[in-house]
């Protein structure tokens, strides 16, 4: 056993942290002293679970007491930060955050760390891109950094699983560090490529690496047709699931769609995803901690570094984009339990969203070099300028601007972006190479769901595990652990439950009068679901005609919906490529209800897809003007549809004209929403 000084005191901080008979791990005493004796700079790859943040809390405080400035944590999660804060008061670790949650606490966080008040600093990668933080706060540290952490490591690689272009930012600040201070990166998610792109990006690194299976998680795959298959699954088993978990989907939408399922049936869950207020994921993970709800349903955003001993399951309701995303996420299970499951549901949707995914995962040349050259035409240029030059979406145009400011390209400076002198060359092989890793990446994860080897054998050869081998307690070693199938009633609810998730339709507001907007509206499903949304994909592209099922499905939904004023007639959205098809089915939906149709609008020139317009700015020009009342309109409330909702600027131009022609008001209502399952993933 290890005697060293440095030693006998870690073990005793762990005690006083964490109780008498608290013991290291394998790997963290000899990496806390290679970090405090020899200030080494470290990349470990230890399995999730394991106990990084032991290792930097420990060494942190140790480093302290010899008179080191404080510890830099870059971290990529607020849930991770919360985390780690909590564990930082158990080893008397004075640990504080600069974040978005907490801007009015910035001033006072920023007099501790000049004051020497603060033993760690917890910030985001983007934090380093904030002209205040580079050249008031980090400047400020006195006697400089003690030793930077880099958790999460495998966000610097975009080989990585999980590459965020602001941890490039990282290498900056390493390269500026004097050689004798300790740095450590952290990564449970690494392969060989990965560790190799990391050491190189972040300077020579000593690697220390563990074994990576879990020995607590039993994995099975079930593969289900489609998302009512799933649904009725959830709705069967996961009450039948240990203690609590997580249910993981890949988009916002699914997770506010697999909540109220599940609600609906008595199951005690909640959506979780990153959009929510700060203090609402705060009072959930708390909620998920004190096993107060059965699970969260949730995406990425609950992830990376959520700390929960006990947590009993992990559920994908659909396939992770590769093994080591998957490795990841159940890695939240069976940390401190015995025996944790771990279910892949898997189905025929997965492969688009993937697919869209990777496709959008690099912002391309000319994209980055039309920002580039706007920026440089137009100094101090702010977003919405650029938006109204370029097709090209805001999430895009966010994605270029933050390729440029890392490579320094371009500066931000009161809103608005400048050229630097930095001459800029895009690494378009390299976007390439990766793109195509992931597209097998992807590959590899599909067959892992079909395979009869063992999983967890599968996952940890991905990451390169030298120890890699069968398990013996997956459901390919040792036989079914939770039921596969689904009772065709539970499907049949399932399918009822979708086609009554009814989508609002949220007026456009930015640049027109208050007088001149619409109601809010509703869409019948979401394009191509298994509710309604498969059968409005066929009736456009294939039967050029809708289902009577779907003027029911309309007439219904308006019933239960009951927009007030109450519409008195009916009117569709023109089209030019399909004069026949929406007029068609709004004159039969408007005899489901009673109602008249009215031809009330014309569309006076052919616009482009609007599907083809990338952002806010190109979608209201591109049908500014593009459509007129005809003759004299009714003026009582109108129900306007159209087939299917996308950017509701052509809703928004529709609903401008006849308000101007004096209608009182005007509800949009659509079959389908395009796209929203992917447009949020986090």
């Amino acid at each position: 056993m290890t005697t060293s000084p440095t030693a006998t005191h870690a073990r005793h901080l762990l005690t006083t942290a964490l109780g008498f008979g608290a013991e290291f791990r394998p790997g963290q005493l000899e990496a806390i002293e290679a970090l405090v004796d020899r200030r080494s700079r470290l990349l470990v790859v230890q399995a999730t679970g394991w106990g990084k943040s032991v290792v930097y809390f420990v060494a942190t405080k140790l480093l302290r007491e010899q008179g080191h400035g404080p510890t830099v944590l870059i971290s990529p999660l607020l849930s991770l930060m919360r985390d780690q804060i909590r564990m930082a008061e158990r080893l008397g670790v004075r640990a504080l955050t600069l974040n978005s949650s907490n801007t009015d606490e910035w001033p006072e966080i920023e007099r501790a760390v000049a004051d020497d008040r603060c033993d760690i600093l917890l910030v985001s990668p983007e934090r380093l891109g904030n002209e205040r933080f580079e050249t008031g706060v980090l400047p400020s540290i006195r006697g400089g950094i003690g030793l930077l952490v880099v958790d999460e490591a495998h966000c610097v690689s975009d080989w990585g699983h999980d590459f965020r272009p602001d941890y490039r930012r990282i290498i900056r600040v390493v390269r500026r560090l004097p050689p004798n201070v300790p740095v450590l990166a952290t990564t449970a998610t690494a392969n060989d490529r990965v560790i190799e792109d990391v050491v190189d990006q972040l300077g020579n690194l000593e690697v220390l690496r563990g074994p990576l299976a879990r020995r607590s998680l039993r994995l099975q795959s079930i593969h289900l047709a489609d998302q009512a298959e799933r649904l009725a699954w959830l709705r069967l088993h996961v009450p039948e699931l240990p203690g609590s978990g997580i249910v993981y989907c890949l988009t916002v939408a699914d997770c506010a769609r697999v909540s109220r399922w599940l609600q609906s049936k008595g199951i005690d869950v909640a959506a979780y995803y990153g959009a929510l207020e700060n203090e609402e994921r705060r009072r959930l993970e708390e909620k998920l901690l004190g096993n107060e709800v059965k699970a969260l349903v949730a995406t990425v955003a609950l992830g990376m570094g959520f700390d929960k001993p006990d947590l009993g399951f992990v559920v994908h309701f659909q396939r992770p984009g590769s093994l080591v995303a998957y490795y990841q996420q159940i890695g939240r299970a069976g940390r401190a339990v015995d025996d944790a499951i771990a279910v892949l549901l898997n189905g025929r949707e997965d492969d688009e969203i993937h697919d869209y995914f990777v496709s959008t995962a690099f912002p391309g040349e000319a994209a980055l070099r039309q920002v580039l050259g706007i920026v440089e035409a137009d100094p101090g240029v702010k977003l919405k300028g650029i938006e109204a030059k370029l097709n090209v979406k805001r999430s895009r145009l966010g994605q270029c601007l933050t390729f440029l400011q890392v490579d320094q390209a371009i500066y931000r400076e009161s809103g608005g972006y400048f050229r630097t002198p930095t001459a800029w060359v895009p690494d378009v092989d390299r976007w390439a190479g990766v793109t195509e890793r992931r597209r097998a990446e992807l590959e590899r994860m599909r067959a892992l769901s079909e395979s009869r080897e063992c999983l967890m054998r599968l996952v940890t050869a991905e990451l390169d595990d030298p120890a890699a081998a069968p398990c013996g307690r997956c459901a390919n070693c040792a036989g079914e652990i939770v039921p596969t199938s689904v009772e065709p009633s539970a499907v049949g609810e399932a399918i009822e439950f979708l086609r009554r998730s009814h989508r609002p339709i949220e007026p456009r507001k930015q640049g027109i009068p208050a007088e001149a907007r619409g109601e809010e509206g509703r869409a019948l499903s979401i394009w191509g679901d298994a509710g309604w949304g498969d059968l409005v994909r066929r009736g456009k592209y294939e039967d050029a005609h809708f289902h009577d099922d779907l003027v029911a499905g309309v007439a219904a939904m308006i019933g239960s919906w009951r927009p007030a004023p109450t519409p008195a007639w009916v009117a569709a959205v023109p089209s030019l490529r399909h004069p026949e098809l929406v007029p068609d089915f709004a004159h039969r939906v408007a005899s489901a209800l009673g109602l008249p149709y009215v031809a009330a609008l014309v569309k006076r020139r052919e616009t482009e897809p609007q599907k083809t317009r990338e952002n806010s700015e190109q979608q209201a020009a591109n049908v500014r003007d593009a459509f007129a009342v005809v003759g004299t309109a009714p003026a009582g409330p109108v129900l306007l549809i159209d087939d299917v909702v996308d950017s509701r600027w052509t809703f928004a131009e529709c609903t401008r004209v006849l308000r101007v022609a004096g209608v009182e008001a005007v509800f949009p209502v659509a079959l389908a929403e395009a796209g929203a399952a992917w447009r949020d993933s986090s």
